[in-house]
């Protein structure tokens, strides 16, 4: 059986999943990364001990997975000279707006899983939403569940074009959940504190609030209103984001995100 994993795209992402395998145990040699930029594959060698080329031949036939990391508008150019060494390979992309009939249509390869994964994967605790072809087994599932383990949790959708709403809730959230930070320190510091102490506070409270929403059995309306006394000063906050529109707002922005992935896919992705 065929061990090689190959990368398309040395980038942030791949890194973060071929760096994970590593760190369980699997061995660098069996890592094959296609990076054109002569630097980051010096780099990779270096900090990980892959095998690297810097353009598609022969070699990538060893691969039983190809995961597709490069950027959405350069994959046809990158998928051309890799199509005749891929076809027998399990397909993974990471790549947004790119749908899986078009890796079909470049690779050859009816079996494509796609991946939507987040930033939060390069320290292990992302959360991917996942779409399979009908093509791929039950064990070929597994086995990319198995591969993005390192980078946190998998969630899987019955349609492709769910993959959109994903994009817009966990691939976009952080940027929302750094938004809310940024808003929080710039608050602290009109009202006295430091910078540095209004980032404190607000890691701690989003850290802590989001460990507390997943280790309890309640829904977070219930854990926001035990929080909630009338009258008092979460309920003065509250109060005035509900009469600012923020979370009607808040809804918005996420189906302008979703809409927007809909047009990536309509863009590059056919």
């Amino acid at each position: 059986m065929k061990d090689t994993l190959a990368f398309i795209g040395g980038g942030n992402m791949a890194s973060a999943i071929f760096g994970g395998l590593i760190r369980n145990g699997r061995a660098p040699q069996s890592i094959l990364v296609l990076e054109p930029n002569e630097a980051q594959r010096e780099r990779l060698e270096e900090a990980h001990g892959v095998r690297t080329l810097a353009a598609a031949d022969a070699t990538l036939a060893e691969a039983f997975v190809v995961v597709w990391a490069v950027k959405p508008q350069v994959f046809r150019e990158a998928a051309a000279p890799c199509a005749a060494h891929v076809a027998g390979a399990l397909q993974l992309s990471v790549m947004a707006g790119i749908r899986s009939e078009a890796i079909v249509a470049a690779t050859g390869s009816e079996r494509v899983v796609r991946s939507m994964p987040n930033t939060p994967a390069l320290i292990g605790r992302g959360i991917a939403g996942l779409y399979a072809r009908p093509e791929v087994t039950d064990t070929e599932r597994e086995r990319v569940e198995q591969l993005l383990a390192p980078t946190g949790r998998c969630l899987w959708v019955a349609q492709e074009q769910d993959l959109d709403a994903v994009t817009a809730l966990s691939g976009s959230g952080p940027a929302y959940a750094f938004y809310f930070i940024e808003a929080m320190i710039e608050a602290a510091q009109a009202m006295g504190l430091s910078a540095e102490q209004g980032r404190e506070l607000a890691l701690a409270t989003f850290g802590g609030a989001t460990e507390l929403a997943e280790r309890s059995s309640e829904t977070p309306a219930v854990l926001r209103e035990r929080v909630t006394s009338k009258g008092g000063t979460t309920y003065a906050a509250l109060t005035a984001l509900e009469a600012a529109g923020v979370k009607d707002a808040f809804v918005r922005a996420m189906q302008a995100a979703q809409a927007r992935a809909r047009e990536l896919g309509d863009e590059f992705g056919r």
